[in-house]
């Protein structure tokens, strides 16, 4: 799988069958675009059209963090998936600026030489979002691209979508979301150094920032961490701003990787949350936020061997 980071591409790139969307997430919605427009054009190659930053960031950089998956696990699911090019474009002001007569012309067209897309029947482009999925008939056929529009996948609950994989896990839900995403909700990130008080109270941690990831309900759960050399182990994490210590502004993913004892300052790791086992709370001092610990990763152990 290439990654295109805009729609200046080799000509080797050009006359996929493209999938439209922000595909945050890539849950089992996206999985299903994919695999419909594949069913629809087997005999081209199957790519994504996403953006960067997702459109909601770049008009409202004010609002709190939201995405479910950054750029590289974003395009590591779409291959997963099938998608051998991605065509991530750049979403600034030039483009949010672009007609939908252009989107299509200049971008599907001229830039990536697409010949079949794929989207939602809501998918909406353009300046304003003012074009739709009836524009999109009216005006592919001319430059002779196709066009398989999918209904959404949905179950009791309704549409899968990444707006419900968001409410679920701020509200603690982590095995649904995990049913709606396909695979457990994994947050990537590169160890940074703390205060090293974990390793005071017994249970050393890896310190991971949240960055531009959606914070889930702030508490403890059962998680799993793909470590840099490939090797899943099994840990307890907290997401939170430390009540106990009066830590208090930024919340932060700290992890702590039963029987291990590393150096892990810089390397990346992908931290998967599995079930949440409590919700933040405050306690009348260190001994007892030890002993809670230690019930933590205790409950944790029961939960991961359990799955």
């Amino acid at each position: 799988m290439t990654v295109h980071t805009g729609w200046t591409i080799p000509e080797e790139a050009r006359g996929t069958a493209a999938a439209l969307g922000n595909f945050d997430g890539v849950h089992r919605g996206h999985v299903h675009l994919l695999h419909t427009l594949h069913a629809a054009r087997p005999d081209l190659p199957l790519a994504a059209v996403t953006f960067e930053p997702h459109p909601r960031e770049f008009f409202r950089p004010q609002d709190p963090p939201l995405r479910l998956t950054l750029p590289d696990m974003r395009a590591r699911y779409l291959a997963e998936n099938g998608a051998r090019h991605v065509f991530q474009l750049p979403f600034d002001h030039d483009f949010s600026w672009l007609s939908p007569e252009n989107f299509i012309e200049e971008v599907l067209h001229r830039g990536l030489g697409v010949r079949h897309v794929a989207c939602g029947p809501d998918f909406a482009f353009g300046h304003r979002r003012s074009g739709d999925v009836a524009f999109l008939e009216r005006h592919l056929e001319p430059f002779g691209i196709g066009l398989t529009i999918v209904p959404p996948l949905a179950d009791i609950g309704g549409p899968f979508s990444s707006s419900r994989v968001r409410r679920l896990l701020q509200a603690g839900y982590l095995e649904r979301a995990e049913e709606e995403l396909g695979r457990p909700w994994t947050i990537p990130g590169t160890v940074a150094h703390g205060d090293k008080r974990g390793r005071l109270l017994g249970f050393p941690t890896a310190n991971i920032p949240l960055g531009s990831h959606i914070e889930p309900a702030r508490g403890v759960y059962a998680a799993t961490v793909r470590m840099p050399d490939g090797v899943i182990r099994k840990g307890v994490a907290n997401i939170g701003r430390r009540p106990t210590i009066n830590d208090g502004q930024e919340s932060r993913l700290e992890l702590h990787i039963f029987d291990f004892d590393g150096d892990l300052y810089g390397q990346r790791l992908e931290v998967s949350l599995h079930t949440m086992l409590r919700e933040e709370q405050r306690f009348s001092g260190l001994d007892a936020l030890k002993e809670q610990i230690a019930r933590d990763a205790a409950v944790a152990r029961q939960v991961l061997d359990g799955r």
